[in-house]
């Protein structure tokens, strides 16, 4: 009982915080004052675009890159109005001719270079992913030039981190200066942004004068707020809340499949879990479907490799026992043996820490289901809960598994996880793989221009994963929304990077 009484005190404290900073967003939108808020799930300590990983000011319409992902997950122009290449390697981008920063500074090649030059220095992964020798800019045109041939280039450029922004803004971790449709008045890190209307926006004056993007890890709190109309879209609603969410009227409720996939992470700079044996023994305990249906109540997918089935570059289907008993021959391989109930090898027993957190709340409950099997194979977990994932990882290295989520195909092209996940500098590589065969075949696909020649290259390499167990992709989730019925021109994206933009808008009264 007390422990239900605090899980509701924090989503009501959270309401209240809330309500004093929204005046009930589409419900009072009147003409040129409208205003709408929008409660996100995964809280930002920094609004610098090079640097947060959770991609903020792309989602909050603040800053924008070169080019972006469609709809069918093409490239598409945004702030260049063209690009070509004769060899792959000297890249000509034309910016368009109207961009302005929200200061009103003129956003011409120069300050372009001067944003991706900065990119790269604050940023050592994304240095090693644009893999640039020179930039010159001349005018409204951008001459970039790789190391080596690098055919995928422009692609590299619609990651959120390569945002174009004023470098000689102030403060650009509380206050960056962008060329999106709206512009930061006041950030409050880890809580809210309150942004305004850019009137000179180069695409259109946009429809909302005001925007609150609020954070909250608590998936019941949001809901909470869109049914107090505390808030106008929440992202990611609890999945067990969605049908009683639905029953509302007033409520619209989205989903599309998404590019992301709920995974366990490996630390295999631990001795145990460097044997592929142990780890397809994690595996074999984790039911697929199970977890799709009754975790993720139905909307999620079994995840089959780590790319959605309909990408050409998928694995084919890997067949790999499961299973207690498919658990206990792999853990038999692995030189353990079951004594009083225990697995142990040279006389010590298996325990591990599993990492998991809450802004995604399905994770905690696959934790669980992972410690509560693992029992029966002898295995002690300990489950450490934590704050911002990405950052843990990235300065720690005292765990062995973690629950995580990720989109592993962001831009239609395997080259974002296999380049991230997989090569020994990635981003993204937190469990220090390096798989000398996979790093071969990841540096092959690189250099290669055909693209069914890459396609199967990546569908290779996707299979080793998949067969050295290098992750244990789980579920692929559906990207959910919902939002009461004032709110006009939102759309559910897969990417999960553009969010709030020149057209959405609301009802006026």
């Amino acid at each position: 009982m007390a422990y239900i009484a605090k899980r509701m005190i924090i989503p009501i404290i959270f309401l209240f915080i809330l309500a004093s900073c929204s005046a009930g967003g589409a419900g009072s939108a009147k003409g040129e004052e409208k205003k709408l808020t929008f409660l996100f799930n995964i809280p930002s300590q920094t609004l610098d675009p090079n640097l947060d990983v959770n991609y903020t000011a792309i989602r909050a319409g603040i800053s924008e890159t070169l080019v972006k992902i469609s709809a069918d997950l093409s490239i598409e122009p945004w702030i260049a109005k063209d690009w070509k290449s004769k060899d792959g390697q000297t890249w000509v981008f034309t910016l368009k001719d109207n961009l302005t920063f929200q200061n009103g500074k003129k956003a011409d090649a120069k300050a372009v270079k001067a944003s991706l030059e900065r990119t790269m220095r604050e940023s050592k992964a994304m240095k090693n992913a644009l893999k640039i020798k020179e930039i010159k800019a001349e005018g409204q045109t951008l001459t970039i030039t790789t190391k080596e041939p690098f055919p995928e280039f422009p692609s590299e450029l619609v990651h959120p981190n390569t945002s174009i922004i004023d470098v000689s803004a102030a403060n650009i971790s509380q206050q960056p200066v962008g060329t999106g449709p709206f512009q930061v008045s006041s950030f409050e890190a880890g809580h809210k942004i309150e942004l305004e209307r850019y009137d000179d926006y180069w695409d259109g004056k946009p429809k909302l004068k005001h925007v609150t993007f609020s954070f909250n890890e608590d998936a019941n709190a949001r809901v909470m707020a869109l049914q107090s109309k505390d808030a106008d879209i929440i992202y990611r609603p609890s999945v067990e809340d969605i049908d009683q969410i639905q029953k509302d009227s007033s409520i619209t409720v989205d989903s599309v499949p998404s590019l992301r996939v709920h995974q366990i992470l490996y630390n295999t700079k631990k001795d145990h879990l460097a044997d592929r044996h142990l780890r397809r023994a994690f595996d074999a305990l984790l039911n697929r479907k199970e977890i799709a249906e009754s975790i993720l109540n139905g909307h999620a997918q079994p995840a089959d490799g780590p790319f959605l089935a309909d990408f050409p570059f998928s694995s084919d289907t890997v067949q790999k026992p499961s299973g207690l008993q498919a658990a206990k021959a792999e853990l038999k391989k692995a030189g353990y043996e079951l004594e009083n109930g225990k697995a142990v090898k040279d006389g010590k027993a298996l325990s591990f820490t599993l990492l998991t957190y809450q802004s995604r709340p399905e994770l905690p409950l696959i934790a669980q289901i992972l410690e509560s099997n693992a029992k029966e194979l002898g295995i002690s977990i300990k489950i450490q809960q934590v704050e911002n994932i990405d950052e843990y990882l990235a300065k720690n290295d005292d765990w062995d598994l973690a629950t995580y989520s990720s989109m592993t195909a962001p831009r239609g092209d395997a080259s974002y996880l296999l380049n991230t996940a997989y090569m020994p500098n990635g981003a993204l590589n937190y469990s220090g793989i390096e798989n000398q065969t996979l790093i071969k075949w990841i540096k092959e696909f690189n250099r290669t221009i055909d693209k069914e020649k890459r396609n199967r290259l990546a569908k290779k390499a996707a299979e080793l994963i998949e067969k050295e167990t290098l992750n244990s992709f789980i579920v692929t989730p559906e990207n959910i929304t919902a939002y009461r019925d004032g709110v006009l021109n939102w759309e559910t994206s897969k990417s999960e990077y553009y969010m709030l933009t020149k057209d959405l808008d609301v009802k006026t009264k």
